[in-house]
């Protein structure tokens, strides 16, 4: 583009040189007294050689700027038509998947509850077999501990009704009796004596 235009300028000066020049003899040409048909066919020549020049400047250097030019432009159409549609593309895209939000909460909104309840299913059923075991445990306690307790209380009895037949036997119990209790031990450990000594 840059060789065109001082092409251009180039031939404009060369012109405008030429008009003066042809205005300067013109003029000399006046005053000598000489006409001027003489130099139309100069002026058309030049103008011919300067049509010509331009003309062949114009399609040795339009030519391929143009067609630069104009494939510059396809491109940059081509390359526009291609970022609408991305554009395009990513917006349905956006449109799709804000359409499709709502569905994916509620989505995500069930899942959650779901995954609550079977939580809480599972909590109480661990609750249920602590518990469980708890009962169990505190079953085998408490049976444990009353029958401590029986035998304790069967013990307790049993020494208080010995206490209780003591003091009874005391309370009935003579001196006669005690004396008669007496040799009758005695005569029972004398005659297990002599038998014992034959024995032998």
């Amino acid at each position: 583009m840059r060789r065109l235009t001082v092409s251009l300028l180039l031939a404009l000066g060369l012109t405008a040189l030429s008009v003066a020049q042809e205005h300067a003899a013109s003029g000399e040409k006046a005053a000598h007294g000489e006409a001027e048909k003489d130099m139309t066919g100069w002026k058309w020549a030049n103008f011919a050689i300067l049509a010509a020049g331009l003309g062949f400047l114009l399609v040795k250097q339009a030519g391929p700027y143009f067609a630069s030019r104009s494939s510059e432009i396809r491109k940059g159409i081509e390359d526009a038509r291609q970022v609408s549609a991305d554009a395009e593309k990513r917006a349905a895209a956006m449109d799709a998947r804000l359409a499709n939000l709502g569905a994916d909460v509620e989505a995500l909104r069930k899942s959650a509850r779901e995954e609550a309840a079977l939580e809480g299913d599972r909590i109480r059923q661990e609750t249920q077999r602590e518990l469980a075991k708890i009962h169990a445990n505190a079953d085998r306690d408490i049976a444990s501990a009353l029958k401590a307790a029986r035998n304790e209380l069967k013990n307790y009895s049993g020494q208080l009704a010995i206490h209780l037949a003591q003091s009874k036997v005391r309370q009935r119990m003579t001196s006669a009796d005690q004396d008669a209790l007496v040799r009758s031990f005695v005569a029972d450990l004398g005659r297990q004596g002599p038998e014992k000594g034959a024995t032998r």
